[in-house]
Parts: C-alpha cells; structure tokens; sequence
C-alpha cells in the first residue's frame, strides 16, 4: 500500500512538472501558430487521448442538458483565459507568467468568492491577501518601473488570465452530475469545436512546420501537460484527498521557473522567486492548505 502510495506521489511530481513546463511548451508553439490554431490542436489531441483513459477508468460518458450547457459555458471561459495565457507568454516570459498566473489564480478565486457568493473573509484572510498583492508587486518588480512598463500587454494579459482561470474554475464547479474528468473530456471538445468555427481555417495544418521541435511540444502541453496531468490531478483528488494533492501544485510555479531558465535561458530574478513564495503562503493560508516540506520530500523516500 505504501509502495503504491509513493508511486502516486511520483505521478503527481510529474504531472506538476507537465503543468509546469506548459509554459515553455506555448512560448515554443507561439513561433509556429497563433492562438486559436495552438487551441484546436492542444485541445483536439488532448480530448481524443483523453477517450482511452475514461474507457480504462470506466468513466460513464452519459452527460444532461443542463451540465452540457454548463460544459458549453467552461468551454467559452476557457478560449478566453488560453487567449490571454498564450498572448502573455509569447510577449513576455514563460517564467514570470508561469509563477505570476499560477500564485494570483487561487488569490483571485479567493476574492471573486467572498465578493459575489458570499464567502466570509476573516482578519487572518485579510492579512493573507496582503501578504499576497506585495508578492505579486515582488514578482513583477514594481519598484524597478515606471507606470508605462508596469502596464506592458504582457503583464495585462498575464492579470486578465488570472482572473479567467478563476471564473472557468468557478463555472466548472456547478458541475455536480457527472464525475469531474468526463467534464473536462466535454469541456475540451466544445473548446476546439467552438474554437474550429469561430476562429480557424483547418487549412492551416496544411502550412505548419512539422519539425522534431514543434512535434515535441505540442504532445507535451496535449498529452503529458493535459491529458497526463489532468487525470492524475483528479484521480488524486479521489485516491488521497484534495489537501494533500493540492500540496503538490505549489511546485508548479518553480518548475515553470526553472524550466524557462533551463531551456529559454530566461534570467529570473530573485525578487521573482521570493515573490512567488510569499503568494504561496498567502494561498496556503487562504485554502487552509498545510505546507510541509519536510513531510513532502519523506514521501518519495
């Protein structure tokens, strides 16, 4: 039983590592398709490779009218947060937006509850959202620019997608008949159908470039950053509990870090790292989530 456990965690390490890397996946892909084109792609593959794992975990694929519209809405939702995610990125850094997005995503859930669904904020909250906005300050080094530089598309683009996640998170949880995987099988479909009629000419596969590269990274950010993680992440959630796989995704922001750093050569300041573990605490202390390093690491021994 043991045994088995460590090797979950194992499985969730590198899911996180395959979210993490999603960054740097979409800042190459962006040199060889735009937006809405990286969509259908990522979200087509991802979708039919996500039909084996749902037939193998004999997941029903049976869905009501009321969660297809549901689906429908998470599915607009998500264009638009993948929009500003892949705008963000190909301008600015893959590291910056892979720390700054993935702290501020559960800050902003946090704040877009208590203002419109009533979630009660204490003065212990209030300090943890604080701590939070000087992290995000940290993070973007305010106190290096002028307004100009503080409002580069990038880093709006990076704030709007932090708040779009937080929506689609939102609308997905209204999701209460099917079992979450199945959704987000749905999600992902109505994703690259309403992307493929809206905004791309399917022509445009004809024109990319196939290189080892490109190949690679789009089964990355499909597969392994998608299909992979996505199913871990929920299987987790059944198998040993949402706190204790919610540990894990705190790795995410310092594994798209290093992997910028790694394989972009992007130069990431320390007031980026330092800002990212204070938003780590903050989110830590929003959600209640216990942060032990020290219990983290003896799980892999």
């Amino acid at each position: 039983m043991t045994q088995n456990k460590t090797v979950f965690y194992i499985l969730l390490l590198i899911a996180m590592l395959g979210w993490g890397a999603s960054w740097v996946n979409v800042k190459v892909i962006s040199s060889y398709v735009n937006e809405y084109e990286m969509i259908v792609l990522r979200f087509g593959i991802t979708a039919l490779t996500m039909i084996p794992v749902l037939f193998f975990l004999k997941k029903p694929f049976k869905i009501d009218k009321k969660t297809i519209l549901i689906a429908l809405a998470a599915a607009i939702t998500n264009i638009i947060y993948m929009k500003f995610f892949f705008l963000g990125t190909k301008l600015g850094t893959a590291g910056l937006g892979g720390a700054f997005v993935t702290t501020l995503v559960p800050i902003n859930t946090f704040i877009l509850m208590a203002l419109f669904f009533g979630r009660k904020i204490t003065t212990k909250d209030i300090l943890a959202l604080l701590l939070g906005g000087f992290g995000v300050l940290m993070m973007l080094g305010v106190w290096s620019m002028d307004s100009a530089a503080f409002l580069t598309k990038y880093n709006l683009y990076f704030i709007l997608a932090s708040i779009f996640w937080p929506i689609l998170t939102i609308i997905s949880s209204k999701n209460t008949t099917i079992s979450p995987l199945v959704f987000v099988f749905y999600m992902y479909t109505f994703t690259t159908i309403l992307a493929t009629i809206f905004f791309v000419d399917l022509s445009f596969v004809e024109h990319i470039k196939y290189d080892h590269i490109f190949l690679f990274n789009i089964l990355c950010i499909s597969v392994g950053g998608t299909t992979f993680a996505t199913s871990i992440y929920f299987i987790g959630i059944e198998k040993i509990g949402t706190n204790e796989v919610s540990s894990f995704i705190f790795l995410v922001p310092f594994f798209a870090i290093g992997l910028s750093a790694l394989f972009l050569k992007e130069q990431i300041g320390l007031h980026v790292i330092i800002g990212t573990i204070m938003t780590i605490i903050a989110v830590s202390i929003l959600n209640k989530i216990k942060i032990d390093i020290i219990s983290l690491i003896n799980k892999f021994k």
